[in-house]
């Protein structure tokens, strides 16, 4: 009975297990490469894709004239002839890899040489139709077609597939003896669709180029979403790189330059975020808030206010009467700090901190990329009255672009807030699994929402963000001039500029925010932002073809 009971355990419970290793040690496995998913974007245009390649292998203990084979593969492969003779004279290793992303012409010359011990396995190389475009955001891959960065590895888990292989039976050496051999097909990767539109992404680069171009800052980035779901159109940014010769051997430049700074950097969103403070104070408003102002009140036209022996000052001098007798919407046409200030201050550390959890601040959006910062925000136990006013138009608080752009979007919908994402859809064998937009909560009302919409058109037509203005068509928006803070005091010269828009403003399509980081010469986001928002959106307009009103 112990002699039975051991017989099943080895041929039944185990028997998989010890066959499985045992074809291992009479066989020589030729590796037979799945291929790796493809990358497309909203439109099924292929954005990575694969080219067919191979990869040879060398058995040293099945090679008979190792001198003469290392010749021959060097003068195939241009290798060091000595050095690969060295590889094959050794005894530590049963197989060696020659040479990689061999092209068809280079295999079939190492065919005709029909060398002992040589073979050779079908391999991928991954390809990137458009070079540059997307490069932050789609990643790379290893020599071994594994992701790296981007959503090449955010996904890898979908889009590596599943290797085979050719077993063919071997002697003791591996050299190659009767038999047939065992194939296990490979399983190719899913393709993952975007969410993101080329139309739109290439309207976004050129843009960002031609800043980058123009005003030398060390960086140029434009997100577009769609305000009505939060799906990214397009994440741009310049200085970029090309996907098809990723500069691996610098890692310092390589980091730089595969960042997605829109999603992992934080910077102070100076005026822009004056967005969410009007936001707040309207939908409190509109609640019957006695502390919150109406559309219609008048703000006080002094220049500064002083708020725990701290100064704010408005950027304008308010002589000749300019910047008096603001409503909210003159003071967002104005970009007036002080009128921000009283409006952070009425609402009180409760309420206000209350909304800027509602439009996502402090926390991550959720969307599906690695690396995402939370940006920072002052404790509310530990905020102060200066803290406040300050945050109330875009200082002492740090977002990412990703975020500012999240609460823009739920402050001008209607008040919905979802969870950002890239992908759309997962695609295989004709099916597709669909990755629906993930609501997360309300910010503020439609009724607030419409009035705030109303008061950044007029942002663009006649106030500060008037060079985003397009004729024929509602744009709206809110330019943004943050001075640069480093070593904890304000740095003299260095600046973000960034314009945060979206048309059409009565029911938007598209939201862009443009940050530029230190560029040279002019800094103010109402010259150097919104002129390249107003190109991001008249590209879109045209690739489009959105007809004026």
């Amino acid at each position: 009975m112990l002699i039975f009971a051991r017989y099943f355990y080895v041929q039944v419970v185990r028997g998989e297990a010890i066959r499985s290793r045992a074809v291992g040690q009479w066989s020589r496995e030729i590796p037979v490469t799945a291929a790796r998913g493809r990358i497309e974007d909203a439109n099924g245009v292929v954005l990575a894709d694969n080219r067919t390649a191979y990869t040879v292998y060398v058995r040293p203990n099945a090679v008979a004239d190792k001198e003469g084979t290392a010749a021959a593969l060097a003068d195939v492969f241009s290798l060091d002839g000595a050095e690969l003779f060295s590889r094959l004279s050794g005894t530590r290793v049963s197989e060696l890899t020659v040479a990689r992303r061999v092209d068809k012409v280079l295999a079939e010359r190492l065919e005709a040489l029909d060398l002992a011990g040589v073979y050779y396995a079908r391999d991928n190389e991954r390809v990137y139709p458009f070079g540059s475009m997307l490069s932050r955001v789609i990643g790379f891959t290893s020599s071994d077609n594994a992701g790296l960065t981007g959503l090449e590895k955010y996904y890898d888990v979908y889009l590596r597939g599943r290797d085979g292989e050719i077993a063919q039976p071997s002697d003791l050496v591996g050299a190659e003896i009767g038999g047939a051999p065992r194939y296990t097909p490979a399983q190719d990767g899913l393709t993952v669709r975007l969410t993101v539109d080329v139309a739109v992404q290439a309207a976004a680069e050129a843009a960002m180029e031609q800043v980058y171009t123009q005003y030398s800052p060390k960086t140029a980035q434009c997100i577009v979403l769609d305000p009505s779901d939060f799906s990214v159109l397009a994440m741009a940014a310049s200085p970029s790189y090309d996907l098809n010769d990723v500069p691996r051997d610098d890692a310092q430049l390589l980091n730089e330059l595969s960042r997605n700074g829109l999603v992992s950097d934080i910077y102070e969103p100076g005026s822009t975020f004056k967005i969410v403070t009007a936001a707040a104070n309207l939908e409190e408003y509109l609640r019957g808030n006695a502390a919150a102002f109406s559309p219609q009140y008048i703000f006080n036209s002094s220049r500064t206010r002083t708020v725990d022996g701290t100064t704010v000052r408005c950027w304008s001098d308010h002589a000749n009467g300019k910047h008096s007798r603001q409503t909210l919407a003159e003071a967002l046409q104005n970009s007036c700090n002080p009128c921000f200030t009283d409006i952070a201050l009425a609402l009180g550390t409760e309420t206000f901190y209350d909304y800027l959890a509602r439009f996502g601040f402090g926390q991550t959006t959720g969307l599906d990329f690695a690396g995402e910062a939370q940006g920072m925000l002052v404790p509310e136990s530990a905020v102060r009255a200066c803290d406040l006013a300050r945050v109330g138009f875009g200082q002492s608080v740090a977002v990412t672009a990703l975020q500012l752009a999240c609460a823009a979007a739920a402050a001008v919908n209607g008040g919905y807030y979802y969870a950002p994402r890239l992908v759309k859809e997962i695609c295989a064998d004709g099916q597709s699994t669909q990755l629906p937009a993930v609501f997360k909560n309300r910010t503020v009302s439609e009724e607030a929402s419409a009035l705030l919409r109303s008061m950044l058109e007029k942002v663009v037509d006649g106030g500060s963000g008037s060079r985003a203005y397009i004729e024929g068509y509602r744009v709206a928006g809110k330019t943004g001039t943050a001075q640069k803070f480093e070593n904890g005091s304000l740095a003299q010269g260095k600046y973000v500029s960034s314009f945060l828009g979206f048309f059409p403003a009565d029911a938007p399509r598209y939201l862009a925010l443009v940050i530029v980081d230190e560029p040279q010469g002019a800094y103010y986001g109402s010259v150097v932002a919104a002129p390249a928002a107003r190109q991001v959106f008249q590209g879109i307009i045209d690739a489009k073809g959105i007809p004026a009103e």
